[in-house]
């Protein structure tokens, strides 16, 4: 029950700050950080499938409604959902995601972490810059766009999780 709690908390916490700080972040035009993916890196895999998907659209509707994105969030946001299990098997080397640790510091190592954010990120980001410009014309530009938002929002999470999940060491 606990574990419950602390998961809306959290949702609760980062799509505040996504709203009211994040979405007002605009470097050089064009590079936004998505940090509410981080509530839905760190949902747990033995969630059923559905309910991630769902969890991931009204994540996703709830970016668009204040950023007046008719869906795009909602679109990258389900697709980030449904790809999830298999980057996860492919950086465990596993064919099943039962049992897997959290993704969380002190659990998984920075490599694992780190990867995971940046693979999912990129997708997240690549889906948001094509379904919001529909057009392959500035491709350069395009391509500069998703990259930039890539990095960027990988290092805006990489450095929450670390400050949400603390390493614990041993005395």
């Amino acid at each position: 029950m606990n574990n419950i709690i602390s998961n809306i908390l959290r949702f609760l916490v980062v799509i505040l700050l996504q709203i009211f700080v994040c979405n007002y972040i605009n470097l050089f035009g064009f590079v936004t950080p998505a940090l509410y993916l981080l509530a839905l890196l760190l949902l747990p895999l033995e969630l059923p499938k559905s309910a991630q998907y769902l969890i991931g659209f009204f994540t996703g509707l709830v970016i668009d409604m204040f950023t007046h994105t008719l869906g795009v969030n909602a679109a990258a946001c389900v697709l980030v959902m449904f790809v999830r299990p298999y980057i996860v098997r492919l950086l465990n080397g596993r064919s099943t995601v039962e049992g897997v640790d959290r993704p969380e510091p002190g659990i998984k190592d920075f490599k694992w972490i780190f990867t995971y954010v940046l693979l999912l990120s990129f997708l997240h980001q690549f889906m948001v810059v094509m379904l919001e410009t529909a057009s392959f014309r500035n491709f350069g530009h395009t391509l500069l766009s998703v990259l930039c938002n890539t990095v960027f929002t990988a290092f805006v999470i990489i450095c929450a999780e670390y400050i949400f999940f603390p390493i614990k060491r041993n005395a």
